[in-house]
């Protein structure tokens, strides 16, 4: 599913990257591709992990000072764990996963091993993680665990994968029709072509490796490395679907997880038809934020009620489309900016602020949101390769599961779908239509699913009104990870909520990791518990944190990227979403 970690691929505060799905009957009909039966864990896979786990086990990690490219200072320490590039042969080539640590700082004896943090995509690198430990929200678990991220293999240093060369990404200004035209659309389906015959031709034979249960495989052998007999993981967006194959093929070495803004893990759904709830759901939240502008119209001028907001932002597309701001700005651009909005409601009043100066004559405030950033040598990431993310965001999806390969069906059921979801659908597809062409061999999808007492309890946090990772998808992880526990934030849309702006989330956050104590069991659908004739679940919810707060021009010049934002902990400063 397209995810913020693919359009700010560059920065270290991607967001962690679901809006209640609407009934039955309002939402269109759409075809899924057909799936075959759910794929189990083949011998030669197996004997494989654990050969490659033995093995790293014995070798450990030698963690030293980082190197310059990965901008990480002291105390974080960087070190490498080699990993089979397949499993089925473990003996053959190894490639390097860059790993990160910083030690837990309380003292010895309540130190409970190693927190592996994975901030989802695919595409996005967790090496920053570490630095959590300096956040006073991270405090009392940064002292009982050593935090510990990495990049994913195919990410930054991690024998990366590349689909072009960075002289043909397109950076702007771009055109983003909510109606394309048959022209537009044959256009983009030879950038498709082109781009997935390029993931081949740059990467090889190699290309084949990069999905999801290897992801999860590798997770397995990092384990071992790090010495730790039982794993303890905490994923967002993406990284919840690969931690959840983890928990599928080795639920015997989970020690516990946490999953942030989980996404459906259904086999059914992955990852075609999650890409069209993710449109719909989307649809909600731009709703959303353009009533939040039409409260504070006082301060925008965009209008007093949605429409209005909707249809000034209209206008602003239309002029963009003509003369693109500051030459770099049209609406592909705009609509990228929009999309950050509605992962995390902290870019909200930036957004608002330079919609309405640019509709009273000034560009400049959304020239400085939206423009592409211009690569410079300290920006540009491990890989070297400004279009890594992107690349290994389409070698997973694409690989992880059978995906429609007549562009007929595509157009057919997003077609129907943009008469109710526009802002979204288009662009979703643009993005992951190169696996309509893809050469690699496919997976099929695990069926995640572990039975009563397999696992301990994993919890599971999520926004009821998440766009990219919409909330039905939470409510399917918890209904296949028998025992796990589930806390909402209540009317909240910002995608990954662990570590953020609210308090009633972090407590059960913070109790979890340190006690492994997760909300008690009720009875699905209200009060009750044994005998009430309810399904008993494990169940929690927060109100949500406040909305955001108008600001002025002067003081949104403090929140023009990503990294400049006050910190909501880690999933502000250190995630990505799927």
């Amino acid at each position: 599913m397209k995810s913020v970690a693919l359009m700010l691929s560059a920065s270290l505060s991607a967001l962690l990257t679901p809006a209640l799905t609407p009934p039955a009957d309002a939402a269109p009909r759409l075809d899924a591709p057909r799936l075959g039966a759910p794929l189990g864990a083949p011998p030669a896979e197996s004997r494989g992990v654990q050969v490659a786990a033995r093995a790293a086990a014995a070798q450990g990690i030698r963690f030293g000072p980082c190197p310059a490219v990965e901008r990480l200072p002291a105390p974080v320490e960087c070190g490498t764990v080699r990993v089979p590039l397949d499993y089925a042969h473990p003996e053959g080539t190894r490639i390097p996963l860059t790993v990160s640590r910083v030690r837990a700082s309380g003292p010895a004896a309540g130190r409970q091993g190693a927190l592996v943090f994975n901030p989802g995509g695919p595409g996005a690198s967790s090496t920053y993680f570490p630095l959590a430990a300096g956040l006073p929200v991270w405090e009392r678990i940064a002292a009982a665990y050593d935090l510990v991220g990495y990049a994913p293999r195919g990410v930054g240093r991690s024998a990366p994968v590349s689909c072009q060369d960075p002289a043909d990404r397109v950076t702007g200004p771009t055109l983003a029709p909510t109606i394309p035209s048959e022209v537009y659309k044959k256009e983009r389906i030879a950038r498709a072509k082109t781009y997935a015959q390029g993931c081949l031709n740059r990467t090889g034979p190699a290309l084949r490796h990069y999905h999801s249960l290897n992801n999860a495989r590798d997770l397995e052998v990092l384990r071992a490395a790090l010495g730790e007999p039982r794993l303890t993981y905490m994923g967002a967006s993406y990284g919840t679907y690969f931690g959840a194959l983890y928990a599928t093929l080795f639920p015997h070495r989970v020690r516990r997880m946490v999953f942030d803004a989980p996404v459906n893990p259904a086999p059914e759904r992955v990852w075609y038809v999650n890409n069209l709830d993710q449109s719909l759901a989307f649809e909600r939240r731009w709703a959303d934020f353009r009533t939040w502008a039409a409260k504070h119209d006082a301060v925008y001028g965009l209008g007093t009620t949605a429409a209005e907001v909707g249809e000034n932002y209209e206008r602003v597309r239309v002029e963009l489309a003509a003369s693109p701001a500051g030459g770099r700005v049209g609406p592909g651009q705009l609509h990228g900016a929009m999309l950050q909005a509605l992962y995390d409601d902290r870019f909200w009043a930036a957004r608002a602020g330079a919609l309405g100066a640019y509709l009273k004559g000034d560009p400049k405030p959304l020239v400085a949101q939206a423009a592409p950033a211009v690569p410079t040598r300290t920006g540009e990431p491990a890989s070297g390769d400004p279009g890594n993310g992107a690349a290994v965001y389409t070698a997973v999806e694409c690989n992880d599961a059978p995906w429609p390969e007549d562009f007929a069906l595509w157009d057919r059921d997003n077609t129907r779908l943009a008469r109710q979801a526009p802002f979204e659908t288009w662009d979703n597809v643009w993005a992951n239509l190169p696996c309509a062409y893809w050469k690699a061999p496919r997976q099929k999808p695990l069926d995640v699913r572990t039975g009563p007492g397999v696992l301990p309890p994993v919890l599971i946090l999520a926004a009821e009104r998440d766009a990219a990772a919409p909330y039905e998808g939470a409510l399917e992880m918890q209904r296949r990870l028998s025992g796990s526990a589930l806390v909402t934030e209540r009317g909240a849309g910002t995608h990954g909520i662990a570590g953020g702006a609210n308090a009633c989330v972090n407590r059960h956050l913070e109790r979890y990791l340190l006690t492994g104590a997760v909300p008690a069991v009720r009875a699905e659908g209200g009060a009750g518990g044994a005998g009430s004739g309810k399904t008993p679940v494990r169940r929690a919810s927060c109100a949500p944190h406040p909305e955001p707060d108008p600001v002025s021009l002067e003081r949104q010049a403090e929140f023009r990227r990503p990294s400049d934002l006050p910190g909501r902990g880690v999933t502000a400063r250190l995630g990505a979403g799927r």
